[in-house]
């Protein structure tokens, strides 16, 4: 017998009232769409439901605003559009384009790729001790200069620092070589032994950037220079921002046996600043004998591969500023080890380092609305609001040149852009980019050469070969304000 509830609403009326809403509130798609999910906004909630109590309760039925009702589903909508946007999260959390938080780790996972940690930081003490020799009127600690621990804990400086006889001791930021929990040094744990494993007091001994240092000490037959740890590093235990680690993911390959396979792996290895996986460079081999001898129409240029011979292919690595090279624990080693199981079988590799051109600027400052001392343009440089400024210039410089790419030319209006981006700076003038070593057409072998940075002149970029890339250097970075 058919329900004779006069009150009833089958799925047809309710597929009608939807209808309806759509067509006066002139709504959007909702749910799984072709462009993606999209959640019922909560005036379409509301909407829907205040149809559907006029077709339950009749036309007449009380939904103004005050009506008890209304209220009812009013509170009733605001719960469905909560639901409806957990479901929006849960079907975003399924993509790695849109995943964030655990469910972007969790994705990774499934790659095989999980999300890496940053490394720990933290600041020891540099002390002059004793007195500097004869000729030597500053040591300078560049940034990336290595350092041990007892127990056998890298570390590096995190920024460069300079001492003198006027200002012996200076606090200078460190930052863990390896990443990872296991790398929140702290002074105060103490062995069986009472020594300190994690206490960080010496400097790495096969790092070449100390060379400054060690020769000032072989001259004073003594150390110079004495390590104060007393502060935790902290921050190992982080791991890397979703939007780095999605960057990552999304280049992730899914075969091994693949070029991104093994940019991937390398560029993961501790003390990477960038990979570039390359087969034969090209180009036309001008060392053969026949160069120059033959009829190119005639024959091939360049004789056929000899089959006993194994086949090796490119990787050209750019080591970050702390990173040692050789050695049994040097960066080269690790890359090797990182893709032994990933190069196709029979194929070597030939891990090559990346050109390092240093990079530094020389430019005139325009400072408005920062307050500065008076007195003359050297006493305004040399004060702490100049200083300060001038420490958050290196650093916007730092991450556009450290983040070009190899080959990738350092470009004038790029880094004025960059030094305008910081409040205060209204204009830069006079912005001349420096290398070292200079490149060749820029070398007067008519003058005597110095060891000194040198550039292709006042507004110039400086373009660097495929095999090269930029390094910021900030000891050399002259900022003046005018």
């Amino acid at each position: 017998m058919a329900d004779q509830n006069p009150t009833s609403i089958d799925t047809a009326d309710v597929l009608a009232v939807d209808a309806s809403v759509i067509r006066t509130t002139s709504a959007a798609p909702f749910g799984v769409t072709p462009q993606g999910f999209y959640a019922k906004p909560f005036a379409r909630l509301l909407a829907e439901k205040l149809a559907l109590g006029r077709a339950l309760f009749g036309t007449d039925l009380d939904l103004t605003s005050g009506s008890v009702v209304r209220k009812l589903f009013e509170v009733a909508a605001l719960e469905d559009a909560r639901t409806w946007t957990a479901l929006g999260a849960i079907y975003d959390n399924m993509f790695v384009v849109s995943a964030e938080g655990q469910a972007l780790s969790s994705l990774g996972a499934e790659l095989g790729l999980p999300r890496p940690y940053l490394e720990a930081t933290g600041k020891i003490t540099l002390k002059l001790t004793g007195t500097l020799p004869a000729g030597v009127a500053q040591i300078t600690i560049p940034r990336g200069a290595r350092l041990l621990t007892p127990g056998g804990h890298h570390a590096a400086t995190d920024e460069s620092a300079t001492i003198t006889a006027a200002s012996p001791q200076v606090d200078i930021a460190v930052v863990a070589f390896y990443p990872g929990p296991s790398h929140n040094l702290d002074p105060a744990v103490t062995a069986a032994d009472n020594s300190h494993p994690q206490k960080i007091d010496r400097w790495n001994p096969y790092d070449t950037k100390l060379a400054d240092l060690r020769a000032a000490e072989e001259a004073a037959n003594k150390e110079l220079i004495s390590i104060t740890h007393n502060e935790k590093l902290t921050g190992g235990e982080l791991q890397w921002p979703d939007a780095r680690y999605r960057s990552m993911l999304l280049r992730a390959p899914h075969s091994i046996w693949t070029v991104d396979a093994i940019q991937i792996a390398v560029s993961l290895v501790p003390g990477v600043r960038q990979a570039l996986i390359r087969d034969a460079w090209g180009g036309l081999d001008i060392n053969q004998s026949i160069f120059g001898n033959f009829n190119f129409i005639e024959r091939v240029f360049g004789s056929e591969r000899d089959l006993g011979n194994p086949y090796y292919f490119t990787v050209l690595v750019s080591p970050t500023d702390s990173a040692i090279w050789d050695g049994p624990d040097g960066l080269e080693a690790s890359v090797l080890t990182a893709i032994e199981d990933l190069r196709p079988l029979g194929i070597f590799p030939q891990v090559q380092q990346a050109e390092q051109i240093g990079i530094c600027v020389n430019a005139d400052l325009v400072v408005r609305g920062i307050p500065m001392p008076f007195g003359s343009k050297a006493s305004v440089n040399a004060s702490a609001p100049a200083q300060a400024l001038k420490a958050r210039l290196n650093e916007r410089l730092r991450r556009y040149i450290d983040s070009l790419s190899f080959g990738e030319p350092v470009r004038v209006s790029e880094v004025i852009w960059a030094m305008m981006s910081e409040s205060g700076i209204t204009d830069v003038q006079n912005v001349m980019l420096l290398r070292y070593p200079p490149a060749m057409e820029n070398i007067d072998f008519t003058q005597a050469q110095t060891n000194g940075p040198a550039g292709p002149g006042c507004g110039l970029n400086i373009d660097l070969a495929i095999n090269q890339v930029a390094d910021f250097v900030d000891t050399a970075t002259v900022l003046t304000i005018i």
